[in-house]
């Protein structure tokens, strides 16, 4: 063998253990100490991730804190230090964050995307740091010339002494210069490093239900879980009780008989007025699979106030509908650019006023553009939003009308589309915020053509803004559209009662006009 060819590869096998020696440690102990800022449920939150196998929520100095099994492989847990909400009384926003846990997919999904991140920027950091080091060591090889390097090799099989110092001091500067770059800005202490003792919440609090989540619940011990232990059993309570009556529905809406679609047809599924309430997001996905659909319509108002902490509302929907393709506008309870850039970010089809086809369905349509009392911007003064509303209706009128092949018109509110739906330029018009079924009715437009109106009640059974809690406060709504060669074909909306019965109402076909 040829003794450059052999001295070659050496050369590169130890270039290759550098890399790993320093890239390897360097993006584990970055992964480890990052931290992210993100909003979770009602809070803004720090996430941390962890090696201790454990999902871990601290909820501040007043109350415990708690903790279940990540069950990701490598032992990958997660700290999560919940902060400022916009609620300041802890019985609400523990009865908050408890209803949010029973519907956890959206907040899972987003915390799991964060560490994603975190990991994919600890990958950067030790890939770039192995390779700067490799390039160093190589330009230095190359730069004490081929005599030097040789001399350097005889040196190294029978050192002297003071080159094995020289060695050795030059390793450990090495060594702490690595540890400088891979050692994070701030400390962290590990619970279990300070003797924290857990306990399972069953033991806390005994005569609970039997529950597979709530079984592998455990909580810090102290004076904050004596002093807190009432308003964990309140929170716990509240869980349990969303979790049965949501889950009750869900399974109940696989059963109720609805109508599928025919040779040639797709159906799409409208959600409107969900004002939170998260827990109608499996129902709703049962009538959706019971339907065959593959569109998700919704109407805005997802929100209560279009707050950032709200973001849990959006994630969940898009969770719940994950593989459909989504066509959304915001209310007027999701004003300000919050809501609508979450749900561009979730994949959601955000109408602008501009045609688009989905499907081969075109649709049209644009978000209210209204505050309300809850939301920024609301200035109480009735005539701005009725100016807005008709400005929204005149220009939605124009480009349906000089699109000229428009089949479905979406809008939160009715007011928005009365122009529209009166012009005949559109087969179907969706809409909700009233929080009441109207129509489906046929309008006779002014150029010949029928129009069918329908609005929506609301999805999440909401009382004014309000619809989050542990069972329905009103009876809620959702509704099934049927297409066939992307036109629509007919309706069939479906309620749910407050007491847990699914109903799905009789199909009403729609009678379409020539275009």
């Amino acid at each position: 063998m040829n003794p450059s060819f052999k001295s070659n590869g050496v050369e590169v096998i130890a270039l290759v253990l550098v890399a790993i020696v320093v890239g390897v440690p360097t993006a584990l102990s970055t992964f480890e100490h990052s931290s992210r800022n993100v909003v979770i449920g009602a809070h803004n939150a720090t996430v941390q991730p962890t090696f201790d196998g454990y999902a871990t929520v601290d909820f501040g100095p007043v109350l415990p804190r708690m903790r279940v099994p990540a069950n990701q492989p490598l032992g990958l847990g997660v700290d999560i230090d919940l902060g400022d909400s916009d609620v300041s009384d802890i019985d609400q926003l523990l009865a908050r964050d408890a209803l949010i846990a029973s519907q956890p997919r959206g907040e899972i999904a987003k915390i799991t995307g964060t560490l994603v991140d975190m990991a994919r920027d600890a990958v950067l950091r030790g890939l770039g740091t192995a390779i700067l080091s490799v390039l160093a060591i190589v330009l230095a090889w190359r730069a004490v010339g081929p005599d030097r390097r040789a001399a350097i090799r005889s040196h190294a099989v029978s050192p002297t002494r003071n080159q094995v110092i020289g060695g050795v001091a030059a390793g450990a500067t090495g060594l702490a210069a690595l540890i400088l770059i891979a050692v994070p800005e701030r400390p962290r202490t590990s619970a279990d490093a300070i003797g924290e003792q857990w306990s399972k919440l069953t033991v806390v609090i005994p005569n609970l239900p039997a529950d597979k989540v709530l079984d592998t619940v455990q909580i810090s011990q102290g004076a904050a879980s004596k002093g807190g232990a009432a308003v964990i059993e309140g929170a716990v309570t509240t869980y349990r009780t969303s979790v049965e009556f949501y889950g009750k529905l869900a399974k109940e809406a696989r059963t109720v008989p609805i109508r599928t679609p025919g040779e040639g047809e797709t159906t799409a599924l409208v959600v409107t007025d969900r004002h939170d309430n998260i827990g109608m997001d499996a129902p709703a996905r049962a009538i959706a699979d019971q339907a065959r659909a593959s569109l998700l319509i919704d109407l805005g108002d997802d929100t209560s106030s279009g707050g950032k902490w709200e973001a849990f509302s959006i994630n969940s929907l898009a969770r719940a509908f994950n593989g459909f393709e989504i066509v959304a506008v915001a209310g007027n309870h999701d004003t300000g650019p919050f809501i609508s850039k979450t749900m561009a970010s979730e994949g959601f089809n955000v109408l602008d006023g501009k045609p688009i086809d989905i499907d081969g369905i075109r649709f049209l349509g644009s978000s209210d553009p209204r505050s309300s009392g809850l939301t920024a911007g609301y200035t109480g003064d009735e005539s701005d939003s009725i100016a807005a509303i008709r400005k929204q209706d005149e220009a939605l009128t124009k480009a349906v009308c000089d699109d000229g092949s428009v089949s479905v018109l979406i809008a939160h509110s009715p007011s928005a589309v009365k122009q529209a739906a009166a012009s005949g330029c559109v087969d179907l018009v969706l809409t909700g915020h009233l929080h009441r079924q109207v129509g489906p009715d046929v309008v006779f437009g002014a150029n010949g053509r029928n129009t069918v109106t329908l609005s929506t009640g609301s999805t999440g059974g909401a009382v004014y803004a309000f619809a989050l809690g542990s069972k329905l406060r009103r009876p809620a709504q959702v509704a099934v559209v049927t297409f066939k060669d992307g036109r629509p074909v007919g309706v069939q909306p479906v309620d749910f009662s407050t007491g847990g019965q699914v109903t799905a109402q009789a199909y009403v076909p729609i009678v379409l006009s020539d275009r």
